[in-house]
């Protein structure tokens, strides 16, 4: 990934921020005929390795357990906020006219060795799955609320993997380039459409803004 300095997102506590609120990652790994990708829900396990572990599951069916690399580091991306970026929004509009549009991001990219996770913890895997999504809600599903041989059969069509994390990268390409006035431009523009996706990323922008 491309990564200017000015983008950087070194924070680990905001970068796992990001995998918790957009826990839909985009699974790349090499394969024996190319590349890989899956897209799958993941979650993360903070506690283990130096910067998390990553927890999903794959049908059966789905052949990616056995032939992803167990040599080349896999890359999982998760993407947070994003949105266009108007140059009419611009402060310097109104002086000098030279503003192009452009597209704001803050993605995470999470790279490591796949394991192949023991079926004996696979419903533990599922259990905790489930109960981060379903926590929150007024009535909110578990997975012993289905019949216990139910859950057994479904156990059997799907395959648990680990990815120990042994590099993330975070890219927040947020506005940094423009002067206060322009962010501040961007910010209220961001904010005027009014869609939860545009509020995201005018945070996003507010919050870079405000520090030094």
């Amino acid at each position: 990934m491309y990564l200017p300095k000015l983008h950087e997102e070194h924070d680990l506590g905001v970068l796992h921020a990001l995998i918790r609120a957009h826990p839909l990652g985009t699974w790349a790994t090499q394969g024996d005929d190319g590349i890989i990708m899956n897209h799958l829900p993941l979650i993360l396990d903070p506690q283990r390795g130096q910067y998390g572990t990553l927890m999903c599951h794959v049908s059966r069916a789905n052949t990616v357990w056995k032939s992803f690399s167990a040599t080349v580091e896999s890359v999982i991306a998760f993407h947070g906020a994003e949105a266009y970026i108007s140059p009419s929004w611009y402060a310097s509009k109104a002086l000098h006219g030279k503003v192009v549009p452009t597209w704001n991001y803050a993605v995470v990219h999470a790279h490591g060795i796949p394991v192949l996770v023991d079926e004996s913890r696979l419903l533990q895997h599922l259990t905790q799955l489930t109960d981060e999504h379903e926590a929150g809600r007024p009535a909110p599903w578990h997975v012993g609320d289905a019949p216990a041989d139910f859950i057994r059969q479904m156990r059997q069509q799907i395959v648990g993997i680990e990815i120990p994390i042994s590099r993330i990268v975070g890219k927040w390409k947020v506005s940094q380039n423009r002067s206060p006035e322009d962010r501040r431009g961007v910010v209220a523009g961001l904010a005027e459409q009014g869609d939860a996706r545009s509020r995201e990323m005018a945070e996003l922008v507010a919050e870079a803004l405000r520090k030094p």
